[in-house]
């Protein structure tokens, strides 16, 4: 039996929503991540240790606190919100780009510290070798510092994947639970179990929410080590 015929309409929806929130989080928040687990890594400078709590704070924070303070700096009348609205036409409050953003942020801690691990790893001394062969700071993460760090990435990646697909509760604050817009598979288990019968569909869904957890934890550490063993052999 197929999915699409095992699931509702509606569950299908919240599924196919999560993949692809999930999948725009972690696309988007990439770069940013790996940017900022560089500086953290390599420099030293007044603020490093505020960057470094602002990064982290979605992890001690009450979700719901960061989905308000989203929903203040990203809707329709706060201070970002307002001019890309005006600007660009790119609204993210009660949209699904929103569900996005609120899962980008969400997941950006563990992204962040997996890339950040991975390039404390790496000998300063393989980037200052290349520098002395006159390659330029772009050149030597691009040459030596990316590749080395790769495995670390793809892991981080993967893990902010899987922490997107269960983000709850930003995300219900700042775009609410809106069937077919906004509702993703946790807002979908959370909205089937207010309903009397509903159990068996959250059953379901949460099944399908272990399942591709599990797959992603599990294609986190055989990607991670697909690429360690292929630096290594070459």
């Amino acid at each position: 039996m197929a999915m699409a015929d095992w699931l509702s309409p509606d569950q299908w929806s919240a599924v196919a929503l999560s993949l692809k929130v999930s999948l725009w989080a972690t696309v988007l928040s990439l770069p940013f991540g790996v940017a900022v687990a560089y500086v953290l890594a390599r420099y030293q400078f007044w603020g490093k240790q505020v960057l470094n709590g602002v990064v982290h704070l979605p992890l001690i924070l009450p979700p719901v606190v960061t989905g308000y303070l989203l929903l203040l700096t990203f809707g329709r009348r706060g201070a970002i919100g307002s001019f890309l609205d005006e600007a660009f036409g790119l609204v993210f409050a009660f949209r699904w780009t929103g569900a996005a953003l609120a899962a980008a942020v969400m997941a950006f801690p563990l992204m962040v510290r997996a890339i950040r691990l991975a390039i404390e790893a790496v000998d300063p001394k393989l980037e200052q070798a290349a520098a002395t062969l006159g390659a330029t700071r772009v050149r030597v993460f691009a040459t030596v510092t990316l590749p080395l760090i790769l495995p670390g990435v793809v892991a981080g990646a993967i893990l902010a994947f899987a922490k997107a697909m269960g983000e709850f509760g930003a995300t219900i604050t700042f775009v609410s639970n809106i069937p077919g817009q906004t509702q993703t598979l946790p807002l979908a288990i959370y909205s089937f179990l207010q309903v009397p019968g509903g159990d068996s569909q959250a059953a379901q869904l949460v099944l399908i929410a272990v399942v591709i957890a599990l797959a992603a934890l599990f294609l986190s550490e055989w990607v991670g080590r697909a690429v360690a063993r292929r630096i290594s052999g070459s």
